[in-house]
């Protein structure tokens, strides 16, 4: 007997009958003599027809507005959760987001999460109660409703089992698991038994949408077991843990990739000592998000520095730059759109030098073009045209046996 987080995201809750499934799961554990607390999304696109709702009325709504209508979606599901465990015969009560406990930053539309008081749950379970909390929202010190951005009811579920300490935190989808790559895009692709920390939260940060980066950084934090279940098929998925025994065979675990990469280059700096500080302090205060960023020097005076960023970010970083060309001193900026970003990952990469090496052959011997390079201790990131994407994971992914069917590179 222990306690259990349940999060169930908007796919699972998209319908009645899926809230009714949802209740089946609960029960089920609950049965099996656990204290649960439910964390749930809104159902199904619930939030992108609020928001189309807000734009019918202005095209710059203030973000406590919106905060204060996106988190309706998740009241609804909670209160029909709990009607339909209660139906059942279970004692359940729902909670939003600052009922649970739950206190953010006082930032509209992307709080972090400062604190949790969490004796109201405590008691109800405590009492034998089924808490069902909304995910995705909390409040502040001044008592105003916030939201957590995106990801944020995997960030609230990952958040509430660290503060219970819960044995547990299962997150529900509509996948089975983590996947070595995308089974949309790619045939071969097949389910984890296990990952550690590290690794989901390097393939979360390079675009696997599984999970949030926030929330496995926050079970890393406080050592929260995660398991990715599917809602829909009772199978065991994928356990992420500090160190995982399960896939020890694999160098790399898995290919992340997403596309809408532009590479930016700024031509013409000063080559000294404070360039690199001066441009990327610059955009960060500016809240624009870089990536890969590689520096060259073209003569004793000169240096060009190119990143990446993401294509819908590409105008906001250019107006930066020229609003502040004085301070950069720099000549002229170049873009290139069209591209994306491939990545492998894998804590085997550690002990098994030349990983780096063989994807590079690999991409060599498919044609396709490496334009950015990144690495850490378990990834490997390149940056390569948008054309070629699926092209470059498809080749990667049997190459390293990610498939099971052949040997690995080495």
């Amino acid at each position: 007997m222990g306690l259990i987080v349940q999060k169930f995201g908007g796919t699972s809750v998209g319908s009645v009958e899926r809230i009714l499934n949802v209740a089946n799961r609960v029960i089920q554990e609950k049965e099996n003599g656990h204290d649960i607390v439910v964390v749930v999304s809104a159902m199904g696109k619930t939030t992108d027809q609020l928001v189309s709702l807000a734009g019918e009325i202005t095209s710059k709504p203030s973000k406590r507005e919106m905060d204060m209508l996106l988190t309706t979606g998740e009241q609804v599901t909670i209160s029909l959760l709990t009607m339909a465990l209660q139906e059942r015969g279970y004692e359940a009560v729902s909670y939003t987001g600052g009922q649970a406990g739950i206190l953010t930053e006082s930032r509209h539309g992307n709080a972090r999460i400062t604190n949790i008081e969490d004796d109201r749950i405590s008691n109800d379970l405590a009492h034998g109660r089924i808490v069902v909390a909304a995910g995705f929202q909390g409040k502040d010190e001044n008592g105003e409703i916030t939201t957590l951005g995106r990801g944020g009811s995997d960030t609230t579920a990952v958040a509430l089992a660290a503060a219970l300490k819960a044995d547990k935190c299962d997150i529900y989808t509509d996948v089975t698991g983590v996947y070595t790559t995308d089974p949309r895009y790619i045939q071969g692709a097949r389910k984890l038994a296990g990952i550690s920390y590290d690794e989901m939260l390097e393939l979360a940060n390079l675009g696997a949408g599984v999970l949030h980066p926030r929330a496995v950084e926050f079970a890393k934090n406080y050592q929260v077991a995660l398991e990715v279940r599917s809602s829909m098929h009772d199978e065991r998925g994928t356990l992420i843990e500090e160190e995982s025994t399960l896939e020890e065979n694999l160098i790399v675990k898995g290919i992340a990739f997403e596309d809408q990469v532009t590479r930016v280059s700024v031509c013409g700096l000063p080559n000294d000592l404070s360039t690199l500080s001066t441009i990327f302090t610059t955009l960060a205060e500016n809240g624009v998000n870089v990536d890969i960023i590689i520096q060259s020097v073209t003569d004793k005076e000169n240096a060009s520095i190119s990143f990446s960023v993401k294509t819908n970010d590409l105008e906001e970083t250019i107006d930066v730059l020229e609003t502040h060309k004085g301070k950069i001193k720099f000549k002229k900026i170049e873009s290139e759109k069209g591209l994306s970003k491939v990545s492998i990952v894998g804590s085997g990469m550690v002990s098994n030098p030349g990983v780096a090496a063989g994807m590079f052959s690999v991409l060599a011997k498919e044609g396709i073009q490496v334009k950015m390079v990144s690495t850490s201790e378990i990834k490997v990131s390149t940056v390569v045209e948008q054309e070629d994407m699926v092209r470059a994971v498809e080749a990667l992914h049997e190459a390293f046996e990610l498939s099971g069917q052949k040997a690995p590179v080495r």
